[in-house]
């Protein structure tokens, strides 16, 4: 059991990141951070990542949540949220969203599409203050 969240080191992915903590909280459950990297990535934007993550588990571990990092390499991201969250029995996953024109609004990116669909639990969707 637990919470999963698509992370990025974006405005979308720390709001993501952040809902994900409050959620753990008031469900007194883990999280699951979940970062897709393509397998191909280059060296330096690996060191990016692992740095980024770094300062992710930091925060998870100052919010004093029970917490999980996996960095996965299959290159799909909706394809790895949505195995984790039916890996771990999530209870909930966490996306961040862009902010989007009245016409984009439409329009939902595919990969958030395909997690809204196909997550075997609820979908939290936030977007990042302004």
């Amino acid at each position: 059991m637990g919470i999963v969240v698509g992370y990025l080191a974006t405005p979308e992915g720390r709001a993501a990141l952040g809902a994900a903590i409050e959620e753990a909280r008031q469900r007194d459950t883990r999280v699951v951070v979940v970062v897709s990297e393509r397998p191909d990535a280059p060296e330096e934007q690996r060191n990016a990542i692992e740095a980024e993550l770094d300062r992710v588990r930091a925060q998870l571990s100052s919010a004093d949540v029970d917490h999980e990092v996996r960095l996965l390499t299959g290159g799909d991201v909706a394809d790895d949220l949505i195995a984790t969250a039916e890996e771990i029995g999530a209870q909930l996953v966490v996306l961040g969203l862009r902010r989007r024109s009245p016409v984009g609004k439409l329009i939902l990116g595919a990969n958030a599409q395909r997690v809204l669909f196909d997550a075997p639990c609820p979908v939290l969707t936030v977007k990042p203050d302004l």
